[in-house]
């Protein structure tokens, strides 16, 4: 009598998911989703008569038998992975993941992206988007980008650049408020607020003893922080990568000279010590280097 075997796709639903140990994870790298993901383990468990995953909340542990069920899994897969396909053309795709804060991959990566294109062809890009100064895990990607104090323990971290940043507003927004001439006028004026661009060390170079502002909007994205300043919210810092366009057209205006020259965050270039091993990476990595530093 014919034994019945588990579904394949259930079986790579289930060595995904516990190799990410994460089925949000495990799902995009099979191009499903999450639920349907979900709905491949729970039918290789029916079949199985056993629990392969303990679940609580989003988190998701291998079971005692799904550690012991994996082996033979992985074992079945490779098996069937490496038998040799004489009619089958193999083709190399190599491919680095690269996680990038919105403000960085609008402004300063993507109109440069086509030069790595053109010198790379044979490598392509998988870009994501994170929070800077939350989101701080590396799992999902090869290389990323951080714009943050510099401080990750346990990853090789470069410096790409430092920015000196400044006070901008709009046209608009500086005829509803009395004049300001000097750093001091800020008094009257509305301060955007960012954990990303303090004011505190700006003040500091202005030679106004002032704490941190606690009121008002705050945006934790230079690129929806310089959106805010364009359309008459307050005042705000910013960089001169960023907002060089909006101040040609005249949408912003830049306030006094001063500026903080070295601001609290900048930049890096952040990956594990084992990312360079593989060459697409490391040529990626040099390209960011020669590009941004």
């Amino acid at each position: 009598m014919a034994t019945r075997l588990p579904p394949v796709h259930a079986l790579s639903a289930f060595e995904a998911a516990a190799r990410h140990n994460s089925f949000a994870l495990a799902a995009e790298e099979l191009s499903i989703t999450p639920s349907a993901l979900s709905h491949r383990i729970r039918l290789l468990e029916e079949h199985l008569c056993e629990r392969v995953f303990a679940r609580e909340g989003r988190a998701v542990t291998l079971t005692e038998f799904g550690h012991r069920y994996l082996d033979v899994v992985r074992l079945a897969l490779r098996t069937l992975a490496d038998f040799p396909l004489p009619n089958k053309v193999t083709q190399n795709t190599f491919r680095v993941k690269v996680t990038l804060p919105p403000t960085f991959a609008r402004y300063m990566f993507i109109p440069r992206l086509k030069e790595f294109t053109n010198q790379y062809p044979e490598i392509e890009l998988e870009l994501f988007l994170f929070v800077p100064l939350y989101d701080l895990s590396l799992s999902e990607s090869d290389v990323e980008v951080r714009f943050g104090a510099g401080e990750y323990p346990n990853l090789i971290t470069k410096k790409l650049f430092v920015e000196p940043s400044f006070a901008v507003a709009s046209p608009s927004y500086l005829k509803t408020i009395q004049s300001i001439n000097q750093a001091a006028d800020l008094r009257h004026a509305k301060l955007l607020r960012s954990a990303l661009e303090p004011w505190q060390p700006w003040f500091e170079v202005a030679g106004l003893d002032w704490p941190e502002p606690t009121s008002g909007l705050r945006i934790d994205d230079l690129g929806l922080l310089l959106e805010a300043v364009k359309h008459g919210h307050g005042v705000g810092l910013t960089r001169l990568h960023f907002a060089q366009e909006l101040i040609n057209s005249g949408e912003v205006v830049r306030l006094f000279d001063t500026q903080l020259a070295t601001p609290p965050h900048a930049y890096y270039l952040v990956h594990e010590a084992q990312a360079i091993t593989r060459p697409e990476v490391q040529l990626f990595i040099d390209w960011m280097q020669e590009t941004y530093l």
